[in-house]
């Protein structure tokens, strides 16, 4: 008979302990450290995620109730106290390095992006987290509300985030955006709050593509006009050229304005500086932008960024950068399986299944077929002399 451990165990084998402890060395997280290790910390708040556990009580007593099934995982049930000063004091940069540790072997099963061309498509977005200005004090966002904000770049190779910055909620994407660098011939698909004239220029000087929506108050001088396709909802394809003096300074070369008209009825207005791709590829490229929106949704609605455990600004750092493992290890699962998962029933039934000794890859393939039973024990024959 095949023994199996826990499915949370074989959950926590996609992290490797050498390359976990490498992590801890380098962010010195371990330093002063007195009995509760970071692993232990790590799985307490692995489990705060995907056991959709709500506070310090229910991770610790979650895992109190099952000690018996810890002894695989090299941890042990932490009390309150000590899992909250391990969240408050040990550095959030372990849990950063684990992150992309994680990444990297998500990138490897990555599927490909859903066009033709060869060129690297990036999203770039921000969502922000609510916060109690109260209970989160250095969280300042208004008067009577607080906030942080996730600055995301998503690459639709996959759809896969590839940088992420956690700050204060006030600070603007547009500056943060400007400090990445970007690789000749890639796509960045942006937001109306995105536009900035001189870091378009900077993108086009370094050979970097941008599709964006262009503003109903822009004032430009059409170019030239190119025959639009048929069939396909896009009303005109021009090459325009900026008319007020500080736009024009800023980004003296012409763009591409491309209008489309939607199912509904709905009219667009995109502006790119790529001037060779057909107009209905600049509209799919723009409307592909949803998948990041789609990202925010599954993490905010399947993963535990709404209420948290801690109210330093350590804590929190530590339990969305925790959140995020967790959805890559979501994401993980859903490439490797054969069975069509939605990332809600994933997260719902894995809960329940979450300390079940069961083969995860099996189950993942046939999640509603009954494990084999457990083999009776055989007895031997009685020799009666």
């Amino acid at each position: 008979m095949t023994r199996f451990c826990s499915i949370f165990n074989q959950l926590l084998q996609l992290f490797p302990r050498l390359e976990f402890q490498k992590a801890v060395i380098d962010t010195k997280a371990e330093r002063h450290a007195r009995g509760f290790t970071c692993w232990g910390q790590f799985v307490a708040m692995l489990f705060c995620q995907l056991g959709r556990a709500y506070s310090l009580r229910e991770i610790c007593g979650g895992l109190a109730s099952c000690e018996g099934r810890l002894a695989h995982l090299g941890a042990a049930a932490p009390r309150r106290s000590t899992l909250a000063y391990a969240n408050a004091h040990r550095p959030w940069a372990l849990y950063q390095t684990v992150f992309y540790q994680v990444l990297a072997r998500c990138r490897e099963v990555a599927g490909a992006k859903p066009f033709r061309f060869k060129n690297k498509l990036l999203s770039l977005d921000a969502t922000v987290i609510d916060l109690c200005a109260e209970m989160f004090p250095w969280a300042v966002f208004r008067r009577t509300k607080g906030a942080v904000k996730l600055h995301f770049t998503l690459d639709h190779d996959g759809y896969l985030p590839t940088f992420l910055v956690i700050t204060d909620g006030q600070r603007r994407e547009g500056p943060l955006a400007r400090e990445q660098r970007f690789l000749p011939g890639t796509i960045l698909v942006v937001d109306k709050g995105y536009i900035d004239f001189a870091w378009f220029a900077e993108l086009t000087a370094a050979q970097v593509f941008f599709v964006t929506r262009l503003k109903r108050n822009a004032d430009y001088t059409v170019v030239e006009r190119r025959v639009p396709p048929q069939h396909r909802g896009i009303l005109c394809d021009q090459r325009i050229r900026f008319r007020g003096p500080v736009t024009r300074r800023k980004y003296p070369d012409p763009l591409r304005r491309v209008v489309v008209r939607t199912a509904d009825g709905q009219r667009l207005e995109f502006l790119t500086n790529h001037l060779t791709l057909g107009a209905s590829t600049v509209a799919r490229i723009y409307k592909d932008r949803w998948q990041i929106e789609l990202f925010f949704k599954a993490l905010k609605q399947n993963l535990r960024v709404k209420t948290f455990v801690g109210t330093s600004a350590n804590a929190l750092q530590i339990q969305i950068w925790t959140a995020l493992i967790a959805l890559l290890v979501l994401k993980y699962l859903q490439l490797k399986a054969r069975f069509g998962w939605s990332l809600s029933n994933l997260v719902a039934l894995l809960r329940m299944n979450l300390l079940v000794y069961r083969d995860l890859w099996a189950w993942l393939d046939d999640p509603f077929t009954s494990p084999p039973p457990l083999a009776a024990p055989v007895q031997g024959a009685l020799a009666f002399s």
